[in-house]
């Protein structure tokens, strides 16, 4: 099999690289066909503009003329290498996970039976193309998962750092929720059957690399009807300076007024400057840099490891109200950890330990394997080994006996040591002729009100009566820094509501330990679906988390179902998103990048129309009060001729687009506050930026052109 070769680093690059510029040229020139341009209204009626003047110029050339045609043709390009530089950094984020695909050959099994207790077994050596759905097959160590599947038999580490970015490998087991691998990545030890979820082509990876790559990016419902109301907007403008026309021809003094203007002739208001006012005034500034937006905002979820299914999910984050967030795996590690042990009266705690470590030494559980570290921890007893201890007979822990020990040979007399459920030791205390401490029932009792598991530690010497010793306090433990991250999500406003199957009283604990607003205790899945429903009925979006086949049905129904790349195949295909670090707070960043493509759309949309208004006020005085000298008094800017006035705007227009570009890639920060609050820095910031830029930007132009010969 070929080796596997590490994806290169994440894309980065300044935003404002030339070499940016440069790669987006033929990408920019290509976009220029009529095919492509109709799909951004605004910017076609921009290049029908661009055609109409050049045909003008070439007709009757003039450098006003040529000048115009110039910065019109400009202005789609600095539009199309805008949406070319967004796509661009996603590009080059696919080519670097195609790296990721090799030129598999596949052990196929021979006798297509999942259950083999070896790898030694008959296989046919097929390419990784031809596998099909259903198909079993064997990888060990040092060979590179074909395809996309699950582990139906078998243990092994993985390493996926071609697909995630992280070095440190994983663990990838038949059953439970640990059993989805991914095509392209490397097997490290051990070996697995996987049978294959994917048909040819349609890998994860081959998923990842076209979303990157923007080539199956649509149009979220927001863009579309934004694009419906620039649209409306071109028509209006359309209409104004398509009246132009008439109004100059019924003024009959306009030659008198200026008898060699380029702007005035004899029929009227010349098509150049009709064209020129007409991209001028409609919202060529979003409509140049909306599809970027969109793309930047996907390609900012990539770079964290997040892969969006769709814009819309992308969207849908930055308006999300409540977050469902399963417990274990998510909120917890999963695996109950020993946090402490309840000695009961006359029993030493060391003593406790001591027999807690050695009834656990065959438990091969990860709440055993626990409980020998917390007691070396928190006693100083040395870690021991099972095989250490001479003349002991071990009683591994199963789920019928709900026990584990150690049976102890000390100079002739057996020492028995057992730890488990409460209910199972206290049955083998009194088997061996003994009675449980009356302490054990509260300790228990207390253990459970805390939202913990009690086991329960007991020991019977020859000769002696059973006993009771203590109990160890298991405890699911919350992950650090969880109710930092959810007081952040509470001031963005973002309910957050546990889901678990514990019992009420567990998971109430550990909701107040977590810091979430509320819980859904002893769920079902049809529990899941049911407060989605709810929730959305009340108009609420609703987003969850989650990694098992069991979660499936609710990241499906879900406005953002976020799905963990070490869950199930069945829950990264309901899921409308992919976390591949698989870290359930990882939300926060997507809400945050959700509000921030919203944001920046908003942003960048008042700006927009907030610039076409102060352009109209800035234009329309300088270049007819030739004809109406009463609007002299609004030609505040005092541009140096009508002429000027018209290239200093055309040239404006175009620059600013590319001023525009690095905010629309990075976007408006987001800083969590009241709606009231973000509206009123938007229009103070855009809005008001907006209308003084253009003042600002169009009267320095303005003085550049005025020293251009045959101009002004």
């Amino acid at each position: 099999m070929s080796a596997m070769t590490t994806v290169a680093p994440k894309v980065r690059g300044g935003l404002l690289d030339p070499k940016q510029w440069v790669r987006s040229t033929p990408s920019a020139l290509r976009k220029l066909d009529p095919r492509l341009m109709w799909r951004n209204p605004v910017m076609f009626i921009v290049e029908i503009g661009a055609l109409f003047t050049t045909a003008l110029a070439v007709a009757d050339p003039s450098v006003f003329a040529w000048l115009i045609t110039a910065w019109l043709w400009l202005t789609v390009l600095f539009a199309n290498a805008a949406e070319a530089i967004a796509e661009g950094r996603g590009k080059a984020q696919a080519d670097s996970l195609r790296k990721a695909k090799t030129d598999t050959v596949a052990r196929r099994l021979a006798e297509q039976d999942p259950g083999i207790t070896s790898p030694k077994v008959a296989t046919v050596e097929v390419p990784a193309p031809e596998l099909k759905r259903g198909d079993y097959v064997l990888v060990e160590a040092g060979q590179t998962i074909p395809g996309d599947g699950d582990v139906v038999t078998g243990i092994a580490s993985v390493d996926e750092s071609a697909i995630t970015g992280e070095s440190a490998p994983v663990i990838r087991e038949s059953g439970g929720d640990r059993c989805a691998v991914m095509g392209g990545t490397r097997v490290l030890s051990d070996w697995v059957v996987v049978e294959i979820t994917a048909e040819p082509g349609k890998s994860f990876l081959d998923r990842m690399i076209a979303l990157v790559e923007g080539s199956e990016r649509r149009k979220t419902p927001n863009e579309i009807a934004l694009n419906i109301l620039l649209s409306a907007m071109t028509v209006v403008f359309l209409l104004a300076v398509v009246t132009m026309q008439p109004v100059a021809v019924y003024s009959k003094d306009y030659m008198a007024a200026a008898p060699d203007s380029a702007v005035l002739d004899g029929n009227g208001v010349t098509g150049i400057v009709l064209v020129s006012l007409l991209v001028c005034l409609i919202p060529t500034t979003i409509g140049a840099l909306l599809s970027a937006i969109g793309i930047a905002g996907m390609d900012r979820l990539v770079q964290r490891n997040v892969l969006a299914m769709s814009g819309r999910a992308v969207e849908a984050a930055g308006d999300v109200d409540t977050l469902l967030l399963d417990k274990t795996g998510t909120i917890t590690y999963g695996n109950r950890r020993a946090s402490s042990f309840l000695a009961v009266p006359g029993v030493a705690a060391a003593q406790l330990a001591d027999a807690a470590q050695l009834s656990s030494l065959a438990d091969e559980t990860p709440e055993g394997r626990s409980i020998v570290v917390f007691a070396k921890e928190s006693q100083g007893l040395r870690e021991r080994a099972a095989g250490e201890l001479a003349n002991a007979e071990w009683i591994a822990f199963t789920a019928q006996t709900r026990m584990s020990g150690v049976d102890l040979d000390e100079h002739g007399s057996v020492h028995r040591i057992r730890k488990g459920a409460a209910a199972q030791v206290a049955e083998w205390v009194r088997a061996s002729g003994g009675d449980p401490n009356p302490r054990l029932d509260d300790l228990v009792d207390q253990v459970s009100r805390e939202g913990g598991t009690p086991l329960v530690v007991a020991e019977h010497r020859d000769g002696e009566t059973a006993r009771v010793l203590g109990v160890v306090y298991l405890k699911d433990v919350v992950k650090e820094g969880m109710a930092e991250r959810f007081a952040r999500l509470r001031a963005m406003g973002i309910r957050t509501v546990m889901v678990t199957g514990d019992n009420p009283r567990t998971a109430k604990a550990i909701a107040a330990e977590a810091g979430v607003d509320d819980f859904l205790a002893e769920a079902k899945p049809e529990d899941k679906m049911a407060l989605i429903k709810r929730e959305q009925d009340a108009g609420r979006m609703v987003a969850m988390t989650g990694d098992g086949t069991n979660d499936a049905p609710a990241l499906a129904a879900a406005d953002v179902g976020v799905a963990m790349n070490t869950g199930t195949s069945a829950a990264k295909e309901a899921g409308n998103m992919v976390d591949l670090d698989s870290d359930p707070t990882k939300l926060i960043e997507i809400v945050a990048i959700g509000k921030q493509l919203l944001m920046t759309r908003g942003a960048l949309t008042t700006f927009s129309i907030a610039n076409d208004i102060a352009k109209y006020f800035a234009i329309i005085p300088a270049i007819f009060a030739v004809i109406y000298p009463g609007l002299d008094a609004l030609n505040v800017m005092r541009l140096a001729s009508p002429e000027s006035a018209i290239i200093s705007a055309v040239v404006f227009n175009a620059l600013v687009i590319v001023a525009l570009v690095p905010l629309a890639l990075k976007g408006v920060a987001y800083r969590p506050g009241s709606a009231s609050a973000l509206l009123r820095r938007n229009l103070w910031v855009y809005g008001l930026g907006g209308i003084v830029t253009p003042f600002i930007g169009i009267k320095l132009i303005d003085l550049a052109v005025a020293l251009i010969p045959g101009v002004a």
